[in-house]
């Protein structure tokens, strides 16, 4: 089974290549990383515990009032934009307050992740997407045997998307979120960086009639590297498939140790 991991960039089109992948004539399984984490820090959770714990001191308005419809016995629900706007932003009290919450997420994330990865192994899967924002960054990257990046060349049409998208928003909240999750030319490059048969990079500043066309080249690409008969022997083969795991992920660690390296030479 191929695991195809999907990242890029708020507002530059990677739910709605998620979205397509999702549908006929694709029909693929995703694993959204941003669905668990909604669903890790629901009221009554560990981690929605742990948010309420940490935050509700300096965050006045981290919880939304009670309404008919909760159990009390849980907990009011978050109020997310004002827990955004306490995590996103350059300052070093931002930066210590979304490492904080990335600490609670992330490990509760990761857990859920695995567990629907090895159900669609199980049901024979030609491959699977594992849609994460912070692909690189979460260091998932190398348990992916190809890796999709949606990107756009210009800043400013993130921007436009964003604000169209999310109109509560500021122009500098927007700012503030599109670099909290780093500059998707950069990711786009690190993709690219990973060679023709582990990476692809989708560009997405048109219509979604463009991005369709761009999206079936990649495909048709992928399933040459990864064919269907590829995903069922792994299947058919158990051990073969652990193996076949073991090897992408140290693929993984020496792509990610060129591409740091490559990095180090540079600001040389």
């Amino acid at each position: 089974m191929l695991l195809l991991g999907l990242t890029g960039s708020i507002a530059t089109g990677k739910s709605t290549v998620s979205s397509i992948l999702s549908q006929p004539p694709y029909s693929l399984p995703v694993i959204d990383a941003d669905l668990i984490a909604r669903k890790v820090v629901e009221p009554g959770t560990q981690g929605y515990k742990k948010i309420v714990a940490h935050f509700s001191s300096t965050t006045p308005d981290l919880l939304y009032p009670l309404s008919p419809n909760d159990d009390p016995s849980k907990g009011a629900p978050l109020n997310r934009p004002a827990l955004g706007r306490r995590v996103f932003g350059d300052s070093e009290e931002r930066k210590k307050d979304r490492a904080v919450l990335n600490g609670i997420v992330h490990p509760a994330v990761r857990k859920e992740m695995y567990k629907q990865l090895l159900w669609c192994y199980l049901r024979g899967n030609w491959a699977v997407i594992l849609d994460v924002p912070l692909l690189f960054e979460s260091g998932l990257d190398r348990l992916c045997g190809t890796v999709m990046v949606v990107a756009v060349h210009d800043p400013e049409v993130q921007m436009k998307r964003l604000m169209e998208r999310d109109s509560h928003l500021t122009r500098e909240d927007a700012e503030n979120r599109v670099k909290s999750q780093g500059d998707v030319r950069d990711k786009a490059k690190r993709c690219e960086a990973r060679g023709a048969s582990a990476g692809v990079v989708v560009w997405n500043d048109g219509s979604k009639e463009e991005l369709k066309i761009e999206l079936e080249k990649a495909l048709r690409e992928i399933r040459r590297n990864s064919p269907r008969w590829w995903a069922w022997l792994l299947w058919l083969c158990p051990p073969f498939a652990g193996l076949a795991g073991l090897w992408t992920y140290y693929r993984g660690l020496i792509i990610n140790k060129r591409w740091n390296e490559e990095q180090l030479k540079a600001k040389l």
